[in-house]
């Protein structure tokens, strides 16, 4: 560890000490990293990327952290802080997508991974370019959400996505089609390649802007409405199983407000776990548990988390 700071000091790429990681993720909760680098460029990413792998130390890459759990004990390693990239959104008007219907066209705008799902939408806004509305409110950055295949309210990112430029393990920048990226629920090539996304292409159509911001606005106070989004979480913590609803069968079961220490179920929806104040790691987990065996008890249906939990 000595050694990777000492690089990491001498590349000029910034990095914190023991950073507690609760102050990182929407769950509030997690324990100190030994090392958390915030590089502020492709460049940097890439460099402290590879000096891990040189110094042997374990990395995890991290965006918004809005859907995950670190354990309390931290990470003993580096965690590598993509939001600090300074990564803009750019343009190509007019391009042919293969998928498209002959004759029809649309911009491609190219989005950087640590870029702010919320924002990449707004951008699009801005350029009457329709097809992110579903994304609007999805917390997250632009690579966390094509990592996982993000969607919401009937749309996913392979749906827009066309082009993923990525580091891989190997340390080699290349670039790959959505076709080549196994996109599917909650999931992308990503898991299991190791390879670090550095920006994404997508392909929008363009729109009416007040029918795009009509749009925007009604799914966002849908999520106000129905979501519990005064108190921390890392989002839906259970994946959707087949025929069925994770939310309802936990209400079917009468677990509405079931607590475990200072996690809960949500009252507002039941398929949020939330951080009612002092919450741990190990309460998240602990609950998680129970509503499963009590769903798979009640139901027979299977519940997977969806919240992914990063160990120490």
């Amino acid at each position: 560890m000595e050694r990777l700071k000492h690089l990491l000091h001498s590349e000029n790429i910034p990095y914190q000490e023991q950073e507690p990681l609760a102050a990182h993720c929407t769950f509030k909760i997690g324990g100190p990293a030994d090392l958390f680098v915030r590089p502020e460029t492709e460049e940097q990413l890439c460099r402290a990327i590879a000096l891990c792998r040189e110094c042997g130390i374990k990395y995890y890459l991290l965006g918004n952290g809005s859907n995950v759990l670190f354990e309390d004990a931290g990470y003993r390693g580096a965690v590598i802080d993509l939001t600090a990239l300074k990564m803009g959104v750019g343009f190509l008007e007019n391009v042919y997508y293969p998928g498209a219907e002959p004759g029809e066209v649309y911009d491609a705008v190219v989005a950087g991974a640590g870029l702010k799902l919320s924002s990449l939408c707004t951008v699009a806004l801005e350029n009457s370019l329709t097809g992110l509305e579903f994304a609007y409110g999805i917390p997250g950055t632009v690579g966390g959400a094509v990592y996982m295949n993000a969607g919401a309210y009937g749309g996913e990112m392979k749906d827009v996505l066309n082009l993923v430029r990525y580091l891989t393990k190997d340390g080699e920048i290349v670039e790959a089609d959505v076709s080549e990226l196994d996109l599917s629920y909650r999931h992308s090539i990503f898991e299991e390649n190791g390879g670090c996304i550095l920006s994404a292409t997508f392909h929008l159509k363009r729109g009416d802007p007040e029918a795009i911001k009509a749009r925007m606005n009604e799914l966002m106070a849908k999520r106000v409405e129905k979501q519990p989004l005064d108190k921390p979480s890392a989002g839906s913590t259970f994946k959707r199983p087949v025929g069925a609803y994770a939310s309802a069968l936990i209400d079917q079961c009468g677990l509405r407000g079931y607590r475990h220490g200072g996690a809960a179920v949500s009252e507002k929806h039941c398929g949020f776990v939330v951080n009612l104040g002092g919450a741990t790691c190990a309460d998240v987990l602990a609950l998680c548990d129970e509503v499963r065996a009590i769903v798979k008890e009640k139901t027979g249906f299977e519940l997977e988390k969806e919240v992914r939990v990063v160990k120490a």
